[in-house]
């Protein structure tokens, strides 16, 4: 299965993300589609409102299947090379699905703060 990630094409944390993983996954699984390009979103039902959430995971295949926020990071992560194995060890410790759902809030809420907001969307994707 294929699948788009929609990131925030103007957060330099979340742009360094997708073109780290775009070179670890080599585009077999992956795509990507900055939030900024509301035309191409709008295809998928998707608002400038409903990003304000975090990256958005979407399957190509069946659109109405996606995850969002720190729920896409986990599924992006499960899909890669031993991700899985990750996944369940992470989830297996208690409390730790919570830690983790907020500290991606803190770093959604933050990341120009944190980590700076480009003057352009990135295209190098």
């Amino acid at each position: 299965m294929k699948y788009h990630v929609v990131f925030d094409g103007k957060c330099n944390l979340c742009t360094n993300f997708a073109q780290l993983l775009k070179q670890f996954d080599r585009e077999k699984i992956f795509s990507y589609i900055p939030m900024q390009d509301e035309t191409t979103l709008a295809k998928f039902g998707i608002t400038p409102t409903d990003c304000e959430a975090g990256m958005i995971l979407i399957e190509i295949n069946r659109p109405e299947k996606r995850w969002q926020g720190s729920e896409a990071a986990e599924e992006i992560t499960r899909l890669l090379p031993m991700g899985e194995m990750f996944i369940s060890a992470y989830r297996a410790i208690p409390g730790m699905k919570l830690i983790g759902d907020r500290a991606y809030e803190q770093i959604r809420d933050n990341r120009y703060q944190w980590f700076g907001e480009r003057d352009e969307t990135c295209d190098c994707i």
